[in-house]
């Protein structure tokens, strides 16, 4: 079988619980984070963790590919004010240090926000929205490069996912992704997540074979299919170009079971990991029975 499918699995309790969890719903495929995603601060993991944790990836028989890590949410590596943006850095940094401990090689990142309040009743409002985006992702791929700089021996590849664009988040649109990439010094170090939620929330189609090629198509064309490293798998309960990111789960929201068909059988995504953030955690090991029954 060609696809791997999991999700994001509990990491409460120390990380070397993840790879259990994720066997219970009989994933083969996970994303975790490796320290509480809300916090800045976190203890070391310490040698008896990282040793269960390798031990137990082992028993779930789930290979480090198909593991993708996220970061925690309060780093923002647009940052518009000099010492939140340098804490963010120094954050970011350590996240891949603690990739690397686990033996994990990627790291799932939301390139972040601009934060800068414009009025929609300014004229030039969308021009100026733009101008404030491309200046942010400027600051982003600086961050990563220093990023990639600092961790050089470490190989740990940053993955960058799209988001709906919510508020000032950047990395809504694939000319976003394929900016930082074209940016990126190390371009064996960059990767793309597409997250279905996010893309059809900014106004990507995926709900039939042609908005669906439409879609994969203009991302072939803008970032390139190279640099897809993983997929969040989510239904939306938000319409087509909402901006809103608000997750559902699988043929309950606006995106509905075909565009899932179409991802399940289409070969660009094989041997990448296939998560689901779906909104409720008991239905999981249904819903990756579920996708791998749409398998043709």
């Amino acid at each position: 079988m060609s696809k791997f499918v999991g999700a994001h699995v509990s990491a409460s309790g120390g990380v070397e619980n993840a790879p259990l969890n994720a066997k219970k719903i009989g994933a083969r495929a996970f994303a975790l984070f490796t320290k509480n995603q809300r916090q800045w601060r976190a203890k070391p993991l310490s040698q008896e963790s990282i040793y269960k944790f390798k031990q137990n990836l082992e028993d779930a028989n789930i290979s480090v590919k198909h593991i993708l890590p996220h970061d925690s949410y309060l780093i923002n590596l647009a940052h518009p004010e000099s010492e939140k943006l340098k804490k963010s850095r120094d954050a970011f940094i350590d996240e891949i240090q603690r990739c690397a401990q686990l033996g994990l090689d990627k790291l799932n990142f939301h390139p972040g926000s601009h934060l800068v309040k414009i009025s929609k009743k300014e004229p030039d409002y969308d021009k100026i929205m733009e101008e404030e985006e491309f200046k942010a992702l400027e600051v982003v791929a600086e961050s990563m490069n220093l990023a990639i700089e600092k961790t050089k021996k470490l190989g740990v590849k940053l993955v960058i996912e799209n988001t709906a664009g919510q508020g000032t988040n950047l990395g809504y649109k694939f000319e976003h992704l394929g900016f930082l990439i074209e940016k990126i010094e190390d371009k064996s170090r960059v990767g793309v997540c597409l997250d279905t939620c996010h893309t059809f929330s900014a106004g990507y189609d995926l709900r039939t074979q042609e908005a669906y090629t439409k879609t994969m198509d203009k991302f072939d064309e803008i970032v390139g299919f190279e640099y897809l490293s993983g997929m969040h798998i989510n239904d939306s309960k938000v319409k087509l170009a909402s901006r809103v990111d608000r997750h559902h789960s699988l043929g309950a929201g606006e995106i509905g079971w075909e565009a899932f068909r179409l991802i399940m059988n289409d070969s660009r995504m094989d041997d990448i990991p296939l998560i689901l953030e779906t909104i409720d955690d008991s239905i999981w090991a249904e819903e990756i029975r579920k996708l791998y029954a749409l398998i043709e």
